[in-house]
């Protein structure tokens, strides 16, 4: 049986607002998260999600380039 973290709870853990857990779930960026009525089951063991605004994230994605001086 898989266990489940809350909306709060993952936030807390990842150090994030519950809010921002929500806007992951709902775009799909944390796999295995599911739906329950209006409740957001998070599996214990998923990871956080990059933010998408970072260079990290950008670089997994392989948009990060490298600006040079001309």
């Amino acid at each position: 049986m898989l266990d489940y973290l809350t909306v709060k709870e993952a936030g807390e853990k990842w150090n994030i607002s519950g809010r921002m857990v929500t806007v992951y779930c709902n775009n799909g960026k944390i796999k295995g998260a599911a739906k329950k009525g209006n409740l957001w089951l998070i599996p214990v063991d998923a990871e956080k999600p990059l933010d998408g605004r970072t260079i990290a994230a950008r670089k997994a994605r392989g948009e990060h380039e490298q600006k040079t001086n001309v």
